[in-house]
């Protein structure tokens, strides 16, 4: 089995060991930061939770993935490697 690899922008031929081919990775996250718990608080941790379970139970897996992590990978020829180091978010 050949796997063929071509440029995800162009769409030019490149070769498995081709040194024109460059690999692109992007990584999207949510920014979130430390959780904060404060055992002072009046609200019921355990209802909390709950709450954020059921949101989930409900939703749809897609919609929840795309809002806290995806990556991508993307084979670039030489010269779209270039044009997407001058202007990454294109």
């Amino acid at each position: 089995m050949t796997i063929r690899y071509e440029c995800d922008r162009c769409g030019v031929s490149l070769g498995a060991n081709d040194g024109q081919r460059y690999v692109v990775r992007i990584e999207i996250f949510a920014a979130a930061g430390p959780v904060e718990l404060d055992l002072d608080s009046s609200k019921d941790a355990g209802q909390e939770m709950n709450n954020v379970l059921k949101t989930l139970a409900s939703a749809n897996p897609d919609d929840v993935e795309d809002r806290t992590y995806r990556n991508f990978r993307f084979d670039l020829c030489d010269a779209c490697r270039k044009k997407v180091m001058e202007r990454p978010l294109g």
